[in-house]
């Protein structure tokens, strides 16, 4: 009894390894960069707003949901299945897997960016590779990670302190750095630095960026299924959360005017998305008389930060898709798991899906340009799937009675509900509001392609989930339990290679409208085929 005692105790997470977890998935040095890029210093009065007004909250309303469903493996899918019916949970579960299809590719383009400065010690990386190149490495990045997760169950933890830390660790060196400069005389870049520089203009480029600061602060939801493994949830999880929030506001705020210092925030790079986070300690270095070493360290600090982010968000992804999706809708070939337990055909769609998101952007004129997409769409579908969890939570308090939760965030159901509601519609307005493109000329060549491509990506990302029980129906009323035959597959396969080869020789790296278009018939007609095909049973009856 003694040893099962131990053994329970170990299983525990203590609430400081959570809030390093967390922080791993809510906030990195690079969404500084990001927000900065497009808002310039006066992110500093975004941060803070919020900090206070989105942030806060957001954690507090996942803890009071993760306890609510305590006893539910599947995170933010049990919690609107729960509340909502089998139907939404299981198009919640798709949607939040579909959507973080984007940010894994990206995720693993940042990790092939860090890594050509871990090795190269500039941005070389991004003159030598082609846009087939940059596309090709990342799925290699993205595929390495799928078989790391599948092999070593703790990677996920193990990197997320590692890189939690170190991440902390250099923004808090970056910091004190910059402010010793200061101190010393040093020059600061943005000038003048006074209040008028901090206040936001809120207008429609304003607001259309605000999707980018949802992106940077969600993620909260990832570890909400981990809450149960706490000793003291209901003491701990608070304490885990004011840690993320004190890390969190040192971040973004300290962070944001160090980077004032060493930028001119009203003349930005182009490329500050992409390369900004080096370009930063390489100045810190200079600065200093330490030529790249700052850089080094901070470069390999990337990578292993970005490892645990990869590491978190597949393993949310696979008990989004294998936990609690409900059989009911999602096809059989999709649940179906290895020996480890693992769904093997879903990392397979994930593959397949993560290359089309890649082929959308593979025609833009550089490797800045798909970076910056890429990161773009992230602001878009994150923010649309985050309305799930304000969804969750007001269906939660309205039903309160029938789930009982050991932490409760606002005793005061009305307040909760205001807050709940607060939530859901901004982050709603901030989605619609964010497919407009950002980093390019208004209106150009360019602006209308990220346009048409964004709306074609949550269109496919969003539309597959509708038509995945479509599938399901076509199992079950086949004598075989297979919803299509090698020759539909083979027709399909084939319909969507010639699209694609078709797309790419019309298309070529030019901005045109062709290649699209003809991707859009081929997705139609391979449709038009699924429903005129009919299961083996029917053809047999017929």
């Amino acid at each position: 009894m003694g040893d099962l005692s131990k053994a329970n105790k170990k299983s525990y997470i203590s609430w400081p390894v959570l809030a390093l977890m967390d922080f791993v998935t809510v906030i990195g040095f690079d969404d500084l960069i990001y927000n900065f890029q497009n808002q310039g210093l006066s992110v500093i009065t975004s941060w803070i707003i919020m900090l206070f007004f989105y942030v806060i909250p957001y954690s507090l309303m996942v803890g009071h949901l993760g306890s609510a469903f305590s006893n539910e493996g599947g995170g933010l899918s049990s919690w609107v299945r729960g509340t909502s019916g089998e139907f939404l949970g299981y198009f919640t579960a798709w949607t939040y897997w579909a959507a973080s299809i984007p940010y894994v590719v990206d995720t693993a383009n940042s990790i092939v960016v860090g890594l050509g400065w871990a090795f190269n010690g500039n941005d070389h990386l991004e003159h030598a590779l082609s846009n087939s190149m940059f596309a090709l490495l990342s799925l290699i990045v993205f595929v390495v990670f799928i078989v790391i997760q599948s092999r070593f169950k703790h990677s996920m933890e193990v990197l997320s302190t590692i890189g939690g830390v170190a991440m902390f660790g250099m923004t808090v060196l970056f910091v004190i750095m910059t402010i010793t400069a200061i101190a010393m005389g040093g020059h600061i870049a943005t000038q003048p630095m006074n209040l008028h520089a901090i206040l936001p203009k809120f207008n429609f480029k304003y607001f259309a960026t605000v999707g980018m600061l949802i992106y940077a602060m969600n993620g909260a939801e990832l570890v909400a299924p981990f809450v149960t493994r706490m000793k003291k949830p209901k003491t701990d999880f608070p304490k885990a959360m004011i840690m993320l929030a004190v890390m969190t506001a040192f971040l973004t705020i300290f962070g944001s005017f160090s980077l004032g210092v060493f930028f001119n925030a009203h003349h930005l790079p182009n490329d500050l998305k992409m390369n900004g986070s080096y370009y930063a300690f390489q100045a810190l270095g200079r600065h200093y008389h330490m030529g790249n070493f700052f850089m080094y360290c901070f470069a390999w600090t990337e990578v292993f930060y970005l490892a645990a982010l990869l590491a978190v968000l597949l393993d949310a992804m696979t008990r989004m898709l294998i936990s609690d999706t409900g059989t009911k809708y999602m096809p059989k070939f999709l649940r179906k798991t290895n020996a480890a337990g693992l769904p093997i055909n879903g990392y397979i769609l994930t593959c397949v899906l993560s290359a089309f998101i890649i082929g959308l952007g593979i025609f833009l004129p550089d490797m800045n340009d798909i970076f910056n997409w890429l990161l773009n769409l992230n602001g878009i579908v994150s923010p649309g799937v985050t309305c799930w969890i304000f969804f969750a939570f007001i269906m939660v308090r309205l039903k309160q009675d029938q789930f009982p939760s050991t932490y409760v965030y606002i005793k005061n159901r009305k307040f909760a509900l205001v807050v709940g509601w607060w939530m859901l519609i901004v982050t709603a307005i901030a989605t619609i509001l964010g497919i407009a493109p950002q980093d390019v000329t208004t209106f150009s060549g360019t602006w209308w392609y990220e346009l048409v491509i964004n709306i074609i990506a949550i269109v496919v990302l969003v539309g597959l989930g509708i038509i995945l029980p479509y599938i399901t129906r076509r199992e079950r009323r086949s004598t075989t339990g297979v919803a299509f035959t090698k020759p539909q597959w083979i027709s399909m396969v084939a319909i969507l290679l010639v699209a694609l080869i078709s797309a790419f020789y019309l298309g070529g790296t030019h901005l045109t409208s062709r290649w699209w278009l003809i991707g859009i018939i081929a997705v139609l007609t391979a449709v038009l085929l699924i429903i005129i095909g009919k299961p083996e049973h029917d053809r047999q009856n017929s």
